[in-house]
């Protein structure tokens, strides 16, 4: 990135931390806002129920999907000091002269930060039965550790809108068609260009993980990529395995599930890349939003 693109998205609102972590305000908020309420509208196609879920799953939960395996060079842990050792962290001087903090021994760490916002779903229903297709929406931070940090691009720390669909095999396989129709018709009207690409999610040593060798083999991840390289949104099947690592059931098996995700701070960078710095050339993505759901609403009454 550009001083001069840097600093262009500063005077918008970008508070960026060489972290990874950016904070918003001003316009550049409230562009945010508008993206994700135009998310929100989106996922109304399909009567999607909101849910609410902390920035933390159990670590226990979140390794029956053989996480840490798969991910640790993404993962972040929250952690606390043990309460025994108290005394031994007030004795020193609690940062180093590089800025580290000078930790005492930890208390058990039980937790991972939340690395995709759908992951709380199948969570927060286990052990559910369905008996009709059930569609979920739910936005959290989310926190993936990575190898460099670009503002509102690449960050350790960014925010997740996913819309989820938990039914049978071809339910889940007609959501991602009717969700990349949505999409698609989505990014005409707010004039964002875009390719479908066939994507993998980012598996450590990925040639020796054969959910990696799967994905490669039966592609499904596909990403919205803008300008050639930067996914803005996906769509993924993921056949049953979160219903069976959660005890979602249908009909006596367990549930398939696949999702529409949008991520936030991308789209900020898509919007200004595109429309320029300057908010009334911005389109209004709410609005472009309720039109797809008006049309769409108008083709079911046929």
């Amino acid at each position: 990135m550009t001083t001069a693109v840097a600093a262009g998205l500063s005077s918008i609102g970008l508070h960026w931390h060489e972290s990874g972590q950016a904070g918003l305000g001003g316009p550049l908020l409230r562009l945010a806002e508008d993206c994700d309420q135009a998310f929100r509208t989106l996922a109304s196609v399909w009567d999607a129920r909101e849910e609410r879920h902390p920035a933390a799953l159990p670590a226990e939960r979140l390794q029956r999907l053989d996480y840490l395996h798969s991910f640790p060079h993404q993962a972040t842990f929250p952690a606390r000091l043990d309460p025994a050792h108290l005394d031994e962290f007030l004795a020193g001087e609690p940062i180093t002269a590089t800025g580290a903090v000078d930790l005492t021994p930890l208390a058990p760490v039980t937790a991972v930060l939340t690395p995709a916002a759908c992951y709380h779903l199948y969570h927060a229903h286990e052990g559910s039965a369905f008996s009709a297709p059930v569609y979920l929406t739910t936005r959290n931070t989310c926190f993936r550790v990575e190898e460099r940090y670009v503002p509102l691009r690449r960050q350790w720390s960014f925010t997740m809108r996913e819309i989820v669909c938990l039914g049978t095999h071809d339910e889940t396989v007609d959501f991602l068609a009717r969700a990349r129709a949505v999409v698609d018709e989505f990014l005409a009207l707010v004039d964002l260009p875009v390719d479908w690409l066939t994507a993998t999610d980012p598996f450590f040593r990925p040639r020796d993980n054969p959910q990696y060798l799967m994905q490669r083999l039966q592609p499904s991840k596909h990403e919205a990529t803008y300008g050639g390289d930067l996914a803005i949104a996906s769509v993924n099947l993921h056949h049953d395995h979160f219903g069976t690592a959660f005890g979602l059931r249908r009909g006596g098996r367990a549930v398939n599930t696949a999702c529409l995700a949008f991520g936030l701070e991308r789209w900020l960078w898509a919007v200004t890349d595109r429309h320029g710095l300057d908010p009334a050339s911005w389109p209004k993505p709410a609005d472009a939003a309720a039109t797809v759901v008006a049309r769409t609403a108008r083709e079911a009454q046929r």
